[in-house]
């Protein structure tokens, strides 16, 4: 009988594509239980985001064009863990970026896998509380134009049902994020 918690044995990978945040790769692997089997896989360095609360109780979230769903999206600040940092160095660095506000007080939220079945990406939630205004914010990235937005909770609710907010590490981590706002409010 196969131990079906095993790890798949890698017997061939093959790079197929290297992009400034990610790789793409085919392997072939020998499953658990046997089987030989070809799987794509995106590799990441993975992701921080913070669920930050401004001094109103509202929730602050950035509207920024996304290039694989070509839409406007709104989210929670969040960027790419960058080589030798650490997801808490990333969202510190992130928020100020892309909101213009530095938090005082951090909560870890956890983590989770974006999408599994296809890529190793995990992204480090945390709640970000005590925001602070900068006087002169970092520069955004190159490719960003990012616009603030605030939401009171029951209108952030009521965007994710209405499907106005579709993105999902956004949803996890206000839902992460729910105990610790309703013991706040």
């Amino acid at each position: 009988m196969s131990n079906t918690h095993s790890p798949a044995e890698v017997l061939e990978r093959h790079c197929f594509c290297r992009s400034r945040k990610f790789t793409f790769e085919v392997n072939q692997y020998r499953l658990p239980h046997g089987a030989v089997a070809v799987m794509g896989t995106v590799r990441h360095p993975g992701g921080a985001l913070a669920v930050p609360v401004a001094p109103s109780g509202h929730l602050v979230l950035v509207k920024q064009y996304r290039f694989a769903t070509e839409k406007y999206l709104l989210e929670f600040p969040a960027g790419t863990v960058e080589d030798h940092e650490n997801p808490f160095k990333t969202i510190e660095r992130e928020i100020q970026e892309e909101t213009g506000y530095r938090a005082h007080q951090w909560q870890p939220l956890g983590e989770f896998y974006i999408a599994p079945g296809y890529s190793d990406e995990v992204i480090y939630a945390y709640l970000a509380t005590d925001l602070e205004p900068l006087a002169t914010p970092p520069a955004q990235d190159d490719d960003e134009r990012i616009e603030t937005l605030e939401f009171s909770i029951p209108d952030f609710e009521a965007a994710i049902r209405s499907g106005q907010v579709v993105d999902a590490k956004t949803i996890t981590s206000f839902y992460l994020a729910l105990p610790y706002l309703s013991a706040k409010s």
